[in-house]
């Protein structure tokens, strides 16, 4: 393996996912994506031509975002037809986990130049069009494990880690707080570009519309909990809860305490984000100057019940690939899928909560299921490049117990 290069990372503003109210719910995912694709060649120069691959993270791959949107997006894009695209679904990882394949590629000199990333639209494709559900309706796999949703799985982690509301919802202010912090002082604006209307030409929409700057403590906990009637659902074999079901994988809780609300929890938005990678021979042929290095990257399973606390083991795989200590990363982008999860993975690897999340995070911003692996990484580049600092470490949760993890090095 030879260096991966990151030259360029873009990123649409994040739109509120409801259709027909949020400022992207009128534009086709293909179309946004392919905006990306053109602001990456604007802003880099290079030929279409020479872009080996573009890789896209999608997960709810139905509708108008089945049919390889990648591909279509491509063509959407007004690109050559020589240029391929393939999509691809780790659920909440899809964005990073398409940079890692991408980094895999030009690393491995099988590529040349990538363009690697995600794009999901919530309110156009809402998650859970595909019917999947948690395990694809598998009888038989659900007799060795039976997997809950999401939200039952945070609260579960919450209830065993001992967090509080109170807790939980200081994170979610902490996140609105750096968020307007953040777009208050441009700190985006190195890779935030806005989406046009490709027919008239005019903005949709210029800066991330999901954040609430004016959010309170008081006011969130106002709000009441998102998965309690979730979890006294009926979903087992012999009529048990989904609450019952998680407790019986973890009797130890005896109770899930369902502490997680709309306000600690990520936000459902639309975007797309690319990351436009290189090998170290196209670096050199072309007398480019990367950004930055993708120093060491890894995926691992977890516990399928309780899902969500693989950043954690994922980071401290990916560390020892780096030959690096959590005390050596500069920066940390943990998606806040649900303020426990964060929670959990800065306690269970001991690093500085003011290194975590500087810029707010997903509770704050949203979470574009397909997109935010790739737009983490770059919110971590800019960050990086705005304090003169070097390492950032990205990580996120995923469904059915994953964990995805990369240490992104300035140059």
């Amino acid at each position: 393996m030879t260096t991966s290069y990151v030259i360029d990372a873009v990123r649409t503003p994040r739109g509120r996912g409801k259709a027909g109210k949020g400022a992207l719910s009128g534009l086709h995912p293909q179309e946004l994506l392919a905006q990306v694709l053109n602001t990456l060649q604007k802003r880099q120069g290079f030929d279409a031509r020479e872009v080996d691959d573009v890789m896209a993270g999608c997960v709810s791959q139905v509708g108008e975002q089945g049919a390889n949107l990648a591909r279509n997006a491509v063509l959407a894009a007004g690109w050559p037809n020589e240029v391929p695209g393939v999509s691809l679904n780790r659920f909440c990882a899809s964005g990073l986990q398409a940079v890692h394949f991408g980094a895999m590629a030009v690393g491995s000199g099988a590529m040349d130049l990538v363009i690697s990333g995600g794009v999901e639209s919530m309110s156009r494709v809402p998650m859970g069009s595909d019917g999947g559900g948690q395990d694809g309706g598998n009888t038989h796999l659900r007799e060795r494990v039976f997997q809950v949703p999401q939200g039952i799985s945070a609260d579960l982690i919450a209830t065993l880690e001992g967090f509080s509301r109170e807790d939980l919802d200081a994170l979610a202010l902490r996140s609105q707080k750096n968020a307007a912090r953040a777009i208050e002082e441009g700190r985006f604006a190195k890779s935030l570009f806005p989406v046009k209307d490709p027919h008239t030409g005019s903005v949709l929409l210029a800066r991330d519309e999901f954040p609430r700057p004016d959010t309170t403590a008081e006011g969130l906990a106002t709000l009441k909990p998102a998965f309690t009637t979730l979890g006294e659902t009926v979903a087992g074999p012999k009529g048990e809860t989904l609450d019952q079901l998680a407790l019986a994988a973890y009797p130890r809780a005896k109770t899930i305490r369902h502490l997680h609300t709309a306000g600690n929890s990520s936000g459902i938005v639309d975007g797309a984000a690319g990351v436009l990678l290189a090998s170290e021979r196209y670096v050199r042929e072309r007398g480019i100057k990367p950004r930055a290095r993708i120093r060491a990257m890894t995926t691992l399973g977890s516990e399928p019940v309780l899902m969500l606390t693989a950043p954690a083991p994922a980071s401290q795989k990916v560390l020892r690939l780096a030959g690096m200590k959590a005390s050596d990363i500069d920066l940390w982008e943990i998606n806040e899928a649900f303020a426990g999860v964060v929670l959990q993975t800065t306690r269970a690897l001991g690093i500085d909560p003011e290194r975590v999340n500087v810029n707010g995070g997903s509770i704050a911003l949203g979470h574009p299921l397909g997109a935010t692996g790739a737009m983490l990484l770059g919110t971590a580049l800019d960050e990086l490049e705005r304090t003169g600092k070097q390492t950032a470490l990205i990580t996120l949760c995923v469904s059915g117990g994953q964990g995805i993890a990369t240490v992104l090095e300035r140059l």
